[in-house]
């Protein structure tokens, strides 16, 4: 459960006065409140004084250290083993086989769902969700293309969306060889199992926000079928808050045998992948290249995921994606929501993309015996976590506002409050503007509008919600207005 101390108080006087906690309960939601100013700047070793308390980490609950420590990594093999033994799962495929490729595959992940959800009192639902996609780049030909969803309703914010993938369609050297041996033990059976074990976990625990598990199809073709489960999600008007893709998460081992078994690339784009032109000419006159909402979310992550319960470090990666590739966060990109890329810390690419084979005595091939089963169970916690952490606390303030209307030294914010029935307010973040993390917090109370006493032009700022069992949202960074 996230901590509700607010810190020690300003140990000067000021001339001005920030709002205390019992006024802020009592203030209308127009109300201003200022702030002590900055005390002495920041040397390079410590975090800035300031207004507010050091920034610190999300502690898990201990209905999320229960829950993870539930994640099985033999069950997680399973998964993988399964997923490989299809022989291929290439997009092109059979798709009416029973015993090899991608429709037998879809079928198998299908029942595993529906088993899992039937734990959950009528709150998950599973569907394949197809569509036929007219010939197309490495689509050579109309092809059924079907998505495997699970989706656990919310029970109070059903509306409010996360999502997490993995592509369950595999591939070898030749992009469109359908026939080859294709076995994707980690391009991307450990994905899918990363999806399909939190599936199982969360389907008995209610949510308060909505959150879908997928494993998608045609992501070596060309993102398909994660792009129509985006598209199906903004037609259904959801409000999508986050979403992780897992892709190649099965083996933290290098080519040349270098180990990094407790740590897991989040890879963030800065600026959006759907900035508009005049997103762009606002970024580009105040700054924000590192305050993208996918980087907001992934502060969030390393917030609620790096601790004694996950076992692992996250390693955001200010980029898109690697060199040469790109996974189905990027469908929810082009869709103007936050979303990011789990991957391992290390690849050894002789086991993604090749034909299964021994040249020179080396082994080549994506084989399950090069996947590290403990290591995708740590990556499912991770992941976890930050699911978990998103769906039941509160919501990502809207309407975030810096006004800049006036020439000023403070700083005045403004939010449009959450629908949450257990909010109980929110939090003004800072840091200096060549901080990569967020540095001091300070509570407001359930308002709307607060003053700082801040300069907006020496600091970076953000708002985030607080729920009554202490659960934050991510940050929301404001954008210039009146």
């Amino acid at each position: 459960m996230g901590s509700d101390d607010t810190g020690a108080k300003p140990t000067r006087s000021t001339r001005r006065t920030f709002l205390s906690a019992s006024a802020a309960a009592t203030a209308a939601t127009a109300a201003t409140a200022a702030v002590p100013a900055l005390a002495a700047p920041a040397t390079a070793d410590a975090p800035p004084s300031g207004p507010g308390r050091p920034a610190r980490p999300q502690r898990p609950d201990r209905e999320l250290r229960e829950m993870l420590r539930q994640v099985d990594p033999r069950r997680i093999e399973a998964i993988v083993r399964r997923l490989a033994a299809f022989g291929t799962r290439h997009t092109l495929s059979s798709q009416d086989d029973p015993q090899r490729g991608i429709g037998a595959a879809r079928d198998w992940i299908f029942a595993r769902l529906q088993e899992y959800a039937a734990a959950s009192g009528g709150r998950m639902t599973v569907e394949l969700q197809s569509y036929i996609q007219q010939p197309a780049s490495r689509i050579p030909t109309a092809t059924r293309i079907t998505n495997v969803v699970a989706t656990l309703r919310g029970t109070t914010s059903p509306n409010r969306t996360y999502v997490v993938t993995g592509h369950y369609d595999s591939r070898v050297t030749d992009v469109m060889d359908a026939v080859s041996d294709a076995p994707g033990a980690d391009d991307d059976a450990s994905g899918v199992a990363v999806v399909m074990e939190l599936a199982r976990l969360m389907a008995s625990r209610p949510t308060a926000a909505t959150v879908v598990f997928a494993a998608v199809a045609a992501e070596e073709q060309g993102l398909y079928g994660s792009a129509y489960l985006a598209q199906q999600l903004k037609a259904a008007g959801a409000d999508v808050q986050g979403m992780f893709s897992n892709d190649i998460v099965g083996s933290s081992t290098a080519d040349d045998g270098t180990r990094d078994p407790y740590a897991v690339r989040l890879f963030a784009e800065g600026v959006p992948t759907a900035e508009t032109p005049a997103e762009a000419s606002t970024r580009q006159s105040v700054g924000g290249e590192n305050d993208s909402p996918s980087r907001q979310l992934a502060r969030f992550v390393r917030d609620v995921a790096e601790n004694a319960t996950t076992g692992m470090r996250v390693r955001v990666i200010y980029r898109r994606d690697r060199y040469l590739r790109g996974s189905d966060h990027i469908s929810f990109l082009r869709q103007g929501w936050p979303a990011a890329r789990f991957t391992e810390p290390n690849e050894d690419f002789a086991h993604q993309h090749q034909d299964v084979r021994v040249q020179d005595g080396q082994q080549f091939g994506d084989l399950p015996e090069f996947c590290d089963f403990g290591y995708i169970a740590r990556v499912a916690r991770v992941n976890g976590a930050a699911l978990w952490s998103l769906a039941q606390g509160p919501g990502t303030p809207k309407g975030a506002i810096i006004v800049t209307t006036d020439l000023t030294n403070n700083t005045t914010l403004r939010w449009q409050r959450g629908t949450e029935p257990d909010l109980a307010g929110y939090e003004v973040l800072w840091r200096e503007t060549t901080a990569a993390e967020w540095q001091r917090v300070i509570p407001v109370g359930d308002v709307t509008e607060v003053s700082v006493d801040l300069s907006k032009d020496n600091v970076f700022f953000g708002i985030r919600a607080v729920g009554r069992d202490g659960l934050r949202s991510p940050v929301a960074f404001p954008r210039p207005g009146s």
